[in-house]
């Protein structure tokens, strides 16, 4: 064995055993990418007594491990004569209460316009979520999401929703 191939093959060996933990620990985890949430959403306003519903995507993902997850969602919320767009960014605390159920605490900023007059509104939005899995692996799970929303925008309006669906995750 040569001088250059005694290098080549201890900076092999070097590399393996310090990249190889890594591997090995990554292939343990079962922390996924992401997690794609599809669901039905619906919201009341406390003041106007009014009903809005509507399909609902988010995408969420791990920042902190068992600390930070942010979740970036969408949904139209349809009533009669009028449709609002919904846009929020979450920043949730999530709790594992066991290998099938996981609790979440989140807040952050929502945006949402509304056609027919009703304009650009901002508001600060708080959202409880459990997640349940049937099965260990956390491929597929299912969510439920009730959330309050109080707008900075004229009229300051308040109102209380729910999204429920499906949970798919990213690998």
């Amino acid at each position: 064995m040569t001088k250059h191939d005694r290098t080549r093959f201890y900076a092999a060996l070097a590399a393996a055993s310090l990249l190889g933990p890594v591997g090995q620990a990554r292939a343990e985890d079962k922390e996924p990418f992401a997690l794609v949430e599809l669901g039905a959403a619906t919201e009341r306003s406390l003041q106007e007594n009014s009903h809005a519903s509507g399909p609902s995507m988010a995408v969420e993902f791990p920042v902190i491990k068992e600390w930070l997850e942010i979740e970036a969602g969408i949904s139209p919320l349809f009533r009669p004569g009028q449709t609002e767009w919904q846009a929020d960014l979450l920043f949730k605390k999530p709790f594992t209460l066991n290998e099938r159920v996981e609790f979440m605490v989140g807040a952050g900023p929502q945006v949402s316009y509304a056609t027919a007059g009703g304009g650009t509104k901002i508001a600060g939005e708080i959202a409880l979520e459990w997640m349940i899995w049937p099965s260990a692996e956390r491929k597929f799970g299912w969510f439920v999401e009730p959330t309050y929303s109080y707008s900075f925008s004229k009229g300051h309006e308040q109102s209380v929703g729910v999204t429920t669906g499906l949970i798919i995750a990213i690998p």
